[in-house]
């Protein structure tokens, strides 16, 4: 076995041309987004895990400002992409169980936000449990990148009202088709 201790001078010239060092620094997050871990207990018989606990008023303690008014369930098939969505009036909050996992995607289109222009990509499910609020105005959706169907519980602080939906689209692929692509390296 060697033990040498290598440098860039020790790897071909035309391999250490695209060798580049993995980033592993926080990701910025967009004004107003939080996303939220929850802990989930094992056992031999499976696991559990709370989702929430909300307040007389429909209030979670992560979101203080946000009551809860309308319960969700969505399953997203292999390869599907639900994209864009905005709300003017509403905030939601997304859960994806840890069996399941879902690329969800926002990107910050308010006038005024001091993020205006960034996205975030945030893999959920994928053997974790998290809560991702998303504030209203920013765009938001969701790529199935896995081989089978995926579940998606979403909590709204407003409900859905067919005759007056706040529910506004952009294309799929307004920010890029490459944007849903899973990324290889």
């Amino acid at each position: 076995m060697n033990t040498k201790t290598l440098s860039k001078k020790d790897i071909d010239p035309q391999s250490i041309k695209q060798v580049k060092a993995q980033d592993y620094s926080k990701k910025p997050v967009i004004n107003g987004v939080k996303i939220v871990d929850l802990n989930i207990f094992n056992g031999e018989d499976g696991y559990f895990l709370e989702i929430g606990r909300p307040d007389e008023k429909g209030k979670l303690p992560d979101f203080p400002d946000f009551a809860i008014k309308q319960i969700g369930y969505s399953v997203v098939l292999p390869g599907s992409i639900k994209a864009w969505h905005i709300h003017f009036n509403q905030e939601d909050v997304w859960f994806v169980p840890p069996e399941s996992m879902i690329l969800a995607g926002l990107f910050d289109v308010r006038k005024n936000s001091p993020t205006k222009g960034s996205s975030m990509r945030i893999t959920l499910g994928n053997h974790k449990a998290k809560l991702l609020f998303i504030p209203r105005g920013v765009a938001h959706g969701s790529a199935n990148i896995s081989s089978s169907a995926s579940s998606v519980l979403y909590v709204a602080n407003q409900c859905f009202d067919i005759k007056k939906p706040d529910e506004y689209r952009l294309p799929w692929d307004h920010f890029g088709k490459d944007f849903w692509k899973s990324l290889r390296g």
